[in-house]
């Protein structure tokens, strides 16, 4: 549920900060007063498209911050919150996002930097923004398979997961096959080259960590003359007259004199002892190092020579020694693939039929799925439409088969309507006028919002093209919502202001020749003036206010009635 919004530099919103509480909420003001402004700034801090152009004029960025208190329903943001490391132990979400001049997004939750992306994913568990535009959804054919998929909820939802992976293996198992029934020129040449790359790799007789091997005799024999001047002179200094070994001999033997004294020296003499033998034991080492070192110019030219060969071989197969190998190993598999192509091919187009059929049997559950859900959606959207006063509309899902698989299975699913008696229906998209296809939006919505964790929904004038008793059915229809989700709505009409718990005023003001928009929540009184403004214009009657008194207290009636 959202609970505080808070608002700088957003359009003609210099600073505001709202408070919002449980039930139905709505919002009216004039025209351009900046009603849809706010729902705008909602859509941006839920992770809609962001553009300096929303920044307050002469600002050099907008803010913007919600809060949220998370449902105990809402298991899947409960899931994404935890799969990205965010803490929300206390209940609560809080988004924010900071739109710089520059273009920059900075976007938080809870705190911590997250992509747009990810503040997307978040706010669309968080809030349902539904406004006109989103009636394009219903007149575009393409858009009714994912509502009714909506609609069937989370077992469908795993079922077609479940088929997009296995749609995925089937395209790769095509893609394998497609690439091995290729124009048999090209296959001929690309096995001819992969035959010499395979010979040359295997000639050069490669060994895992063969080039740093090499690399460290190559040092010793460049620098052959400083090992043997630096060998032969700690030679010297230990074994020369005097020499360190000389001195450290005398100095063992005055201390062994000392300690038959005393015993006092006893360690001193020791430690001294072990020094000198462990001289004695690096002086006969050194000596064979020397022995052993000598200056093979022709081994130190084919070091050079084979590490030549190995960088020409990295700088055609990979970046190490290792990477050639795995590569050679790897084009091995192919050429045999390669010149085993007919017995290959047969095996991938078994692969590809396996997988086919496979993708067939899950598409076919999911089409007796989603015709069981569609047979479900007809009949609720009947009862919603009933009370919407479209008593006498038909409406119907149509399924087709299309030619080939796709990534959400093998369906085409329509929406058709019939609003008159007697006539067929047809595609939703073709016959439907305004009012109706916002009571048909507010239907799904009604049904949907039982079925989602979502608790915040956004109605952002639904309720356009309708009037009189409709309206009035609209009104009770969003009021009915909002009795298990949080509901704030954007309306022109008086009975949906009057079937609210909680009412915003809008209004837009000229300060120091600037434009803002003022917010004020409105109770009794100005409530009832704002209603009767609705009712009869800039010139509120006493009937229109007797009439806005009257739609009040039908209101409570119906709220009453509906406990």
């Amino acid at each position: 549920m959202l609970q505080e919004l808070t608002i700088h530099n957003f359009a003609i919103i210099e600073s505001l900060s709202l408070s919002f509480e449980e039930g139905m909420t709505v919002l009216t003001g004039e025209t351009g007063a900046g009603k849809s402004i706010i729902i705008d700034a909602l859509g941006l801090l839920v992770g809609g498209r962001g553009s300096s152009q929303f920044i307050r004029h002469g600002e050099e960025k907008l803010s913007l911050e919600g809060l949220f208190q998370l449902s105990n329903e809402n298991k899947a943001l409960e899931s994404l919150l935890s799969e990205s490391g965010i803490d929300f132990s206390d209940g609560m979400v809080v988004l924010e996002r900071t739109v710089f001049k520059s273009g920059k997004n900075v976007c938080r939750v809870n705190g911590k930097l997250v992509t747009t992306g990810l503040l997307r994913d978040v706010g669309a568990k968080l809030l349902d923004i539904h406004t006109q535009h989103e009636h394009q959804e219903l007149m575009q054919d393409e858009f009714h398979l994912s509502l009714l998929d909506r609609f069937a909820g989370q077992t469908l939802a795993k079922s077609v997961q479940a088929y997009q992976t296995t749609f995925a293996k089937y395209k790769q198992a095509e893609k394998e096959f497609h690439h091995f029934t290729q124009n048999e020129r090209e296959l001929a040449q690309r096995l001819d080259m992969l035959r010499f790359q395979e010979q040359e790799i295997a000639a050069a007789n490669l060994e895992s960590g063969e080039e740093e091997r090499l690399s460290e005799q190559k040092n010793r024999l460049v620098n052959f003359e400083k090992l043997s001047e630096s060998l032969s002179a700690a030679y010297n200094a230990l074994t020369g007259e005097p020499g360190g070994l000389t001195f450290t001999g005398e100095a063992m033997r005055e201390l062994e004199s000392a300690s038959s004294v005393t015993n006092d020296y006893r360690v001193l003499n020791e430690n001294v002892a072990s020094s000198y033998y462990q001289l004695e034991d690096a002086v006969s080492e050194i000596r064979q190092a020397l022995d052993q070192l000598e200056f093979q110019p022709d081994e130190l030219n084919e070091i050079e020579n084979r590490l030549a060969e190995l960088s020409q071989l990295k700088r055609k197969y990979g970046k190490t020694i290792d990477d050639i190998i795995q590569y050679y190993e790897e084009i091995t598999v192919e050429i045999d693939q390669l010149e085993n192509s007919e017995q290959s091919v047969g095996k991938l187009e078994e692969k590809v039929e396996q997988w086919k059929e496979k993708v067939k049997q899950q598409a076919e559950a999911l089409t007796k799925m989603r015709q069981k859900a569609a047979e479900k959606l007809e009949k609720q959207i009947k009862q919603e439409l009933n009370q919407l006063y479209m008593e006498k509309a038909v409406f119907e899902v149509h399924f087709a088969k299309s030619r080939d698989f796709q990534e959400t299975g093998q369906d085409e699913v329509v929406f058709y309507i019939s609003t008159n008696p007697g006539e067929p229906a047809k595609p939703l998209s073709k016959v439907a006028s305004g009012g109706e296809l916002s009571r048909m939006m507010l239907a799904l919505k009604t049904i949907f919002s039982r079925h989602q964790g979502i608790t915040s929904i956004i109605f952002d004038e639904v309720d356009t093209g309708v009037s009189g008793r409709v309206a009035q059915a609209i009104a009770e229809k969003i009021y009915a919502v909002s009795v298990g989700s949080q509901v704030l709505c954007i309306s022109h009409l008086p009975q949906v202001a009057a079937m609210a718990d909680h009412h915003f005023y809008i209004t837009k003001q000229v300060q120091n020749n600037r434009t803002i928009t003022h917010v004020e929540r409105i109770t009794g009184e100005e409530k009832v003036l704002e209603i009767g403004r609705m009712i009869a214009g800039t010139e509120i009657t006493k009937l229109a206010k007797q009439h806005a008194e009257e739609m009040i207290e039908q209101a409570k009636a119906i709220k009453k009635n509906n406990e």
